[in-house]
């Protein structure tokens, strides 16, 4: 008897009638994450209110180069057929690549009397390479993409080359009349070997790397595919913005000391 007569702890007890009859509040939102501030740098500052074209059509360069401040860009793809031949190694195929890309945009923007001179062009280009050598583009079914996938997990590394070519337009006449400075970066990937078929078949059904180089995208759902890297991760995605920042500075600088150096010349004629 003594047992069923033991008080009910205060903390299991029922709630009164009182209380289960006043409404439930609403838990008060929690305030939104506020953006971080832009970087106040030289480099960037002097990009603001300036033509800056990324002649890249790619949604994650343009994401990427809003995080270091460049959110207002020109987004003008080049349209010019990429036919280098495969045979060019990984390294001098994404440099050509980039590098036309970026000449391409520059020569079709040039004296625009409309909008006036570009201040930067920012290109870029990224390969997919096998262990074997061979250089992956965008799959282009849905049996070639889980091929794909399939061989990148049982080959074991594979590497992913960015080239990114920067240019400006001198204010002297020197000869070619811009600063273009470029830069390949290189990252190993190595794919989980314990990624099953079924999984390789699932990532393929989201469509999220279809319009990838390899046939993923390491920034999404595809980094369950991915057992370690070995460099940039941002150069998985398509741009290495700690080597981007670095061109815009150089190509900047070689502007501003071509600028500098012909008003001495004026001044001594």
């Amino acid at each position: 008897m003594s047992d069923l007569k033991q008080a009910v702890p205060p903390d299991e007890a029922p709630p009164s009638y009182e209380a289960a009859a006043k409404p439930i509040s609403t838990p008060a939102r929690p305030p939104p994450l506020r953006a971080p501030l832009p970087l106040d740098l030289p480099v960037i500052n002097a990009l603001r209110g300036k033509r800056v074209i990324l002649a890249s059509a790619s949604p994650r360069r343009k994401q990427l180069l809003a995080q270091i401040g460049l959110t207002n860009l020109e987004i003008i793809p080049s349209t010019v057929p990429e036919a280098f031949p495969k045979s060019l190694s990984p390294f001098e195929y994404v440099l050509q690549t980039a590098t036309q890309k970026a000449t391409t945009i520059y020569a079709a923007e040039l004296n625009n009397t409309k909008l006036g001179d570009p201040a930067l062009i920012i290109a870029a280009d990224t390969v997919v390479v096998s262990l074997l050598g061979q250089i992956l583009e965008k799959p282009r079914s849905e049996m070639q993409h889980i091929s794909m996938l399939k061989s990148l997990r049982d080959t074991g590394a594979h590497k992913v080359f960015t080239a990114v070519a920067v240019m400006a337009p001198l204010e002297s006449a020197k000869d070619p009349g811009y600063a273009l400075q470029t830069s390949v970066e290189e990252t190993t990937v190595r794919f989980d070997k314990e990624v099953t078929d079924d999984m390789i078949v699932a990532y393929v059904k989201t469509r999220e790397g279809a319009d990838k180089a390899g046939g993923y995208g390491i920034q999404g759902i595809g980094a369950l595919l991915i057992e370690k890297i070995d460099g940039s991760f941002d150069n998985v995605v398509g741009l290495p913005l700690r080597v981007t920042l670095r061109l815009i500075k150089k190509v900047l600088d070689e502007a501003i000391d071509e600028e500098f150096t012909a008003f001495e010349d004026e001044e001594e004629t």
